[in-house]
């Protein structure tokens, strides 16, 4: 039994090893941006989204990316389903909408594409001055932001 139980361990030990990526709120952005100017990544999904869960994970997972993004850009995740207290984001103030027992924020539809659904995963990415770079809805691969981001940091 002991045997068994110190391999449970040993297999689990790595999960509890995974790089997390830094978050912020919209209200730190402002404060951040004023101090250190950096690019700004907003990541909108939803607990009940398996792409999102499945997505998440694989992208913490990968060390490269996650420590790319905590060293050079400010990521918002942002769960606009939840999210229930009003933003000011780019000047102007964004309120939840509430719709019977759920509701969606006014912010996710501003800065999604398809006004009366959004689709989630999100990926916004802004440069330092807040101007769009990337719109990326779906499941974003690993590899595929890590590129999209390096190019980013190049302009």
């Amino acid at each position: 039994m002991k045997v068994i139980t110190i391999f449970l361990f040993l297999m689990l030990v790595p999960c509890f090893y995974l790089s997390q990526m830094k978050t912020g709120t919209f209200s730190d952005l402002e404060i951040l941006q004023k101090e250190k100017p950096k690019p700004v990544i907003i990541h909108m999904y939803t607990s009940w989204c398996s792409v999102c869960k499945i997505e998440s994970f694989q992208l913490n997972k990968n060390k490269d990316l996650v420590k790319l993004i905590n060293e050079n850009f400010y990521l918002i995740s942002f769960d606009p389903e939840k999210m229930k207290e009003k933003i000011n984001f780019q000047g102007k103030e964004f309120n939840y909408l509430p719709n019977g027992n759920s509701g969606i924020h006014e912010l996710a539809l501003a800065l999604s594409k398809n006004k009366n659904k959004p689709v989630y995963p999100l990926w916004i990415i802004l440069d330092k001055d807040q101007n769009l770079i990337e719109y990326h809805e779906g499941k974003f691969k690993p590899e595929e932001m890590k590129l999209k981001l390096e190019k980013v940091l190049k302009f």
